[in-house]
């Protein structure tokens, strides 16, 4: 079991290959009411009434973005109401990043914040949606367009959680493992090229210390850079155009599906700039599609993914922000993109 720190409004641990169930009780040992909020899907596996004191309130949330909704959080504000929650209560997340997303922004949202811990069950929650505490739900005009900062106290990483994934979404969560590599640390790289999705399955040593490494990443970047001010925009590598793909998809793609043809796109934007060498354009391509991933969108697409870009949160009055890199852990902002320079990139990722 490691322990990762985090410092932003408050200072927290992330917890790594750790039992997330008896972790949760000590956390919540003094606490007259516990909100449990989880998927649909993981209604049967979640429980906890026999071990803690307090009152246990479950709420079952739909699985994925439907999770993400005005619906949902407004349900969410009457239950809590219902029940009585108070700023000493606790409220759990339990899921994968959509259901971490909701259970934060509720928690940030009620009595104008209250404590809550993040339990990430994929491997997208465990690197990205549950550390950082950028909290929210998504708009009909965009993805987590409404929300909050808002640190959980904790996050504990249980790694048999990883035994439940299905491949696909597996896969999907190493999309946000590579993104961390190319932005920042050169070992992540090195230590999945060449693996296929089964080998990297298959050896749960390399898997943890990948997930590790991504934690740390990520942690660095949030420590340095709460509120996304300049630097933890880096963290949104591959996101500009990830975002609107799962738009115009409506959400059937995996966020990590949707982000690994954005890294492609922002690696062959940087080459087009003159920024990046057309080999780590290809290291891109060959790591995400050697796990299965996407590296190409419907050229046909353009047109309805083009205005979509504007809705990025990196977006400044008129003007379009890319994260991109120069080299392996090297990062930068393009702001003078032209619609030709984007079309040409959109024009090599296409299918």
């Amino acid at each position: 079991m490691k322990s990762v720190n985090v410092k932003a409004e408050r200072a927290y641990d992330v917890t790594i290959d750790c039992d997330w169930k008896s972790q949760l009780i000590a956390l919540a040992g003094n606490r007259s009411r516990v909100g449990v909020i989880r998927s649909q899907a993981m209604s049967d596996a979640v429980h906890i009434d026999a071990d803690i004191d307090g009152e246990i309130f479950y709420f079952n949330l739909p699985d994925g973005e439907a999770a993400k909704s005005f619906a949902t959080i407004t349900a969410l504000w009457n239950w809590l109401g219902a029940a009585g929650f108070t700023r000493s209560d606790l409220i759990v997340g339990i899921g994968g990043g959509a259901i971490t997303d909701v259970a934060g922004f509720a928690a940030a949202s009620w009595l104008r914040g209250i404590d809550w811990v993040a339990v990430p069950t994929s491997v997208a929650g465990m690197v990205d949606a549950a550390i950082g505490g950028k909290t929210g739900i998504n708009s009909d005009y965009g993805k987590n367009l409404i929300g909050a900062f808002h640190s959980p106290v904790a996050v504990l990483i249980d790694l048999s959680w990883l035994t439940t994934l299905s491949d696909r979404d597996f896969a999907a969560g190493m999309a946000e493992v590579i993104k961390c590599g190319f932005i920042a640390d050169v070992e992540i790289i090195n230590g999945m090229a060449g693996k296929s999705l089964a080998q990297l399955r298959a050896d749960m040593t390399t898997t943890i210390a990948l997930i590790e490494a991504a934690v740390r990443v990520k942690a660095s970047v949030v420590s340095l850079d709460f509120k996304e001010s300049f630097a933890r925009e880096v963290l949104n590598y591959g996101h500009t155009l990830g975002h609107a793909i799962e738009i115009d998809s409506k959400y059937s793609m995996r966020h990590g599906e949707a982000i690994a043809i954005g890294l492609v796109f922002a690696a062959e934007l940087a080459q087009i700039k003159g920024y990046l060498s057309s080999e780590i354009v290809q290291m891109h391509r060959q790591i995400l599609a050697s796990l299965d991933l996407p590296v190409t969108y419907p050229r046909a697409a353009w047109p309805q993914l083009l205005p979509l870009l504007s809705l990025d949160k990196k977006s400044r009055g008129k003007s379009l922000r890319f994260v991109a890199i120069s080299a392996i852990g090297s990062t930068l902002r393009i702001e003078d993109a032209m619609e030709s320079e984007l079309t040409a990139a959109y024009e090599r990722i296409s299918s």
